[in-house]
């Protein structure tokens, strides 16, 4: 193509980027952890804590915030710095029936968490538009296990952080229906407690779902993940980075979980404002208390907080099988990895698939997938303090860290959120 000579055609300048966008392609891992808490179970956990209590356990969620964002930290720091896994880590340099006790904790807690999830999705579905609940169920566990293994990570991660987006259909929610907005914020505020064993219950439940396991291994492993996909070494390796990465694990960290805790209160409000005030005290699955929301709410509303199941699970489904996979590979030191090939990591990918199968199976042989979650949320506040311990052993050892040991706020943060852990769960256990 010809032009004048001495002009010189300058380049279209591209679009600047929506600063939303920007923010969100700054997010990864703490961003997706955050997210995935708050998955079908969880749903369930702070439906029924709205509709039994009101508001009046809101508290929980803004105190535990600051503890569930040092412990995630902790988790995403280690894997950062040391390149390596909370079950390798444990694997190399503590004793072995730590790591294997750890590792069968968390194998059966997750496999009840993702067979009452999948229920909840297929439960959920099924209202929406009719048919066969377990039909749906087998697809959902199949669709997640497909995309899991067969997705590049960048691809899935990708996939991942956008499906972070459905939490937002609970903030609609809260602003369909009536929340009297001065008692709810002032029972967020001030906290409310009620020594008896219901209340013990409901608040091992809400630290049990909100404080999890799984999402120590997940994180710190997808730490790992985005080492290896940017191809820079482990900040033990190279320190000089150290500033700049913590820093962004920092925020990512904060905004995740403070994204989790605030669609968590919302929920709360959101069965407060409806079960609650119309004497629906009881509610057992995600499914149940999007179903109980029709007649109180509206149809809208009920459709809103049943997709919500739907795209939390198709979030959560994954991080669970995930976390179980990372924990079992990194224990007997096998090659693990969602940027693996097929071929490169089969039984990594094998954990994947067979843990959400066997989560799956829990929906067809019987076993009550409420009675399996409740044991899980138990064998979860179990394992979260001994787990919470172990890492800020990890996280405070120089042979492991070099010079990027913790530093005192998150230790002594990190030591109170596991001394709340401990005094919840004997509380819940005397009670």
């Amino acid at each position: 193509m010809s032009t004048t000579p001495g002009v010189v055609l300058e380049k279209p300048k591209p679009k600047p980027t929506p600063r939303w966008l920007g923010l969100l392609k700054l997010l990864g891992p703490g961003l997706v952890t955050g997210a995935a808490d708050d998955d079908p179970s969880g749903i369930a956990t702070y439906s029924q804590v709205g509709a039994q209590f009101g508001y009046q356990l809101g508290w929980v969620m803004l105190y535990s915030y600051p503890l569930m964002t040092v412990t995630q930290a902790i988790s995403a720091r280690i894997g950062c710095v040391t390149g390596r896994g909370i079950a390798q880590n444990l694997r190399r340099h503590y004793s072995p029936w730590l790591l294997r006790g750890a590792v069968l904790l968390l194998l059966i807690a997750n496999i009840a968490n993702l067979g009452a999830d999948l229920g909840a999705m297929g439960a959920a579905l099924r209202l929406l538009v009719g048919g066969p609940l377990l039909v749906y169920t087998i697809g959902f566990a199949i669709l997640c296990v497909v995309l899991e293994v067969f997705l590049s990570y960048p691809r899935y991660a990708s996939v991942l952080k956008w499906l972070t987006l459905s939490l937002f259909v609970y903030v609609a929610v809260v602003f369909t229906v009536q929340v009297p907005w001065g008692t709810a914020l002032l029972r967020t505020v001030v906290p409310s407690i009620t020594l008896d064993a219901a209340h013990a219950e409901a608040l091992v439940a809400v630290l049990g779902t909100t404080i999890s396991p799984y999402l120590f291994f997940w994180q710190a492993a997808q730490e790992v993940e985005e080492q290896l996909r940017r191809t820079v070494k482990p900040l033990y390796v190279a320190p000089a980075k150290a500033g700049a990465e913590l820093a962004r694990i920092r925020a990512d960290t904060a905004v995740g979980m403070g994204y989790s805790n605030l669609i968590a209160l919302f929920i709360i409000f959101a069965t407060a404002a409806t079960l609650h005030a119309h004497g629906v005290t009881t509610i057992k699955t995600a499914s149940q208390a999007a179903q109980a929301l029709r007649p109180i709410a509206g149809v809208f509303t009920f459709a809103v907080f049943a997709c919500g199941i739907i795209g939390t699970g198709m979030l959560a489904v994954p991080v669970l099988a995930g976390s179980a996979a990372y924990a079992v590979c990194e224990s007997v030191g096998w090659t693990e990895g969602l940027d693996r090939k097929l071929r490169d990591a089969w039984a990594f990918y094998g954990v994947i698939a067979i843990a959400t199968l066997v989560g799956l199976g829990l929906n067809f042989v019987g076993i009550d997938p409420i009675k399996a979650l409740y044991w899980s949320a138990v064998l979860n506040g179990a394992l979260a303090a001994p787990l919470m311990a172990a890492m800020l052993m990890i996280a405070t050892n120089r042979r492991i860290m070099g010079d990027l040991v913790l530093g005192w706020p998150m230790r002594v943060v990190g030591w109170f959120a596991t001394a709340v852990m401990v005094v919840a769960t004997v509380a819940f256990l005397v009670l």
